[in-house]
């Protein structure tokens, strides 16, 4: 559907955005996900063609589009405001675009009634912008893009001024309707949380550059980067040095008693020849994966010895800040849902613990380069 050729916009001597390669698919849910300032607005506009590339290109079914005006492509866009019409009512907000290009008034009837019915807005089609909710508007903001019939839907932070209830309810429903439609959906957000759950594939960007690009599950699994693993929910990294390295374990000397061990994976999506004697590494490992344990578990697991510092309940998950014993390591982080038996264990701040986790649990990164070295 869309392919970008080593894209770059320049602003002045700064380049928000640069030597961009994406391939997306027809049908997508794609989102384009980083921090604020990291270009990913700025590679939007420039699809839209609301920005002109400073090099680069831009296809769209074989067909290059970079230079065409924003009236010329087969895009629609929801901006972040939403942008409607406090004059209009509902009907002439969704009706604006047929009417600037001419479309037969009963065509016109046909596709706003059709479009608004999918939104679930048609009851709506006489009220004033003014007296909707946000949410309501934001489904009016949609409906005006997707009556147009766009190949491609460009969503600017389309749900970063909803509350988090209302933001939960339109991401299920803004899924939904892409998956009814089938439409190509390019998102851009700074949630990661909103990233993972509505995309088919995600592209996460840092300071103008893409780090990654990968479905959810890889990007949150297996991280090529740190960037990537420290912005994509928490994790714990721990220094080392590798001191032995095989096809089926990596053995890295760091801050605690025992050597931290990685396996691969039985998907085999962390193979571990990347490595050798004595390179720096990063030790990875999820806050979920961890275990708090009254006792010092066997070898085949992972352990440090620690106590506990804080203790912070958020209903269904409980997060352990632990400082590892005789280290001036910051705290490790161990998250465990809340259950009977969580709550049976009775753990608190003061406890002397031990975390422990699996070898195939965690993955390295290669410290000197921060490359897409995985374990």
């Amino acid at each position: 559907m869309l392919e970008l050729k080593l894209l770059s916009k320049k602003f002045g001597s700064n380049f928000a955005v640069q030597n961009i390669n994406l391939l997306i698919k027809d049908g997508e849910f794609f989102s384009l996900l980083g921090p604020s300032g990291c270009g990913k607005t700025t590679l939007l506009r420039m699809l839209g063609g609301f920005e002109k590339p400073t090099c680069g290109e831009i296809w769209q079914e074989g067909v290059r589009i970079d230079q065409l005006p924003p009236n010329e492509r087969h895009f629609n866009i929801v901006f972040q405001r939403y942008a409607l019409f406090p004059h209009l009512n509902v009907w002439e907000n969704v009706a604006f675009g047929l009417r600037m290009k001419k479309v037969p008034k009963a065509e016109t009837q046909s596709r706003v009634k059709e479009t608004l019915d999918l939104v679930k807005m048609e009851e709506y089609a006489d009220r004033s912008i003014e007296t909707l909710s946000g949410g309501q508007q934001q489904r009016v903001a949609l409906a005006r893009a997707l009556v147009n019939r766009p190949k491609v839907l460009l969503l600017d932070e389309p749900l970063s001024a909803l509350d988090l209830k209302l933001r939960q309810q339109m991401q299920v429903e803004l899924l939904a309707l892409q998956r009814r439609l089938k439409h190509t959906f390019i998102f851009v957000t700074h949630d990661q949380e909103e990233a993972l759950t509505l995309s088919d594939r995600v592209a996460v960007m840092n300071q103008g550059v893409v780090e990654q690009v990968g479905t959810p599950q890889e990007i949150y699994e297996y991280p090529k980067t740190l960037f990537v693993s420290k912005f994509i929910g928490s994790i714990n990294s721990f220094s080392g040095e590798v001191k032995e390295c095989t096809q089926d374990v990596l053995t890295v000397n760091g801050f605690f008693k025992r050597p931290i061990q990685v396996k691969p994976t039985r998907d085999g999506l962390r193979p571990l020849h990347q490595f050798h004697h004595g390179a720096q590494v990063h030790i990875l490992v999820r806050p979920e994966k961890l275990k708090l344990l009254k006792s010092q578990p066997g070898p085949e697991q992972n352990s440090l010895e620690g106590s506990i510092k804080e203790v912070l309940y958020q209903g269904a998950i409980t997060h352990f800040f632990v400082q590892p014993k005789d280290t001036n390591f910051p705290p490790v982080v161990a998250s465990q849902p809340n259950s009977a038996l969580t709550a049976k264990k009775g753990f608190s701040t003061g406890d002397r613990i031990y975390l422990a986790w699996s070898p195939e649990d965690c993955l390295a990164i290669e410290k000197e380069t921060n490359n897409a070295t995985q374990s």
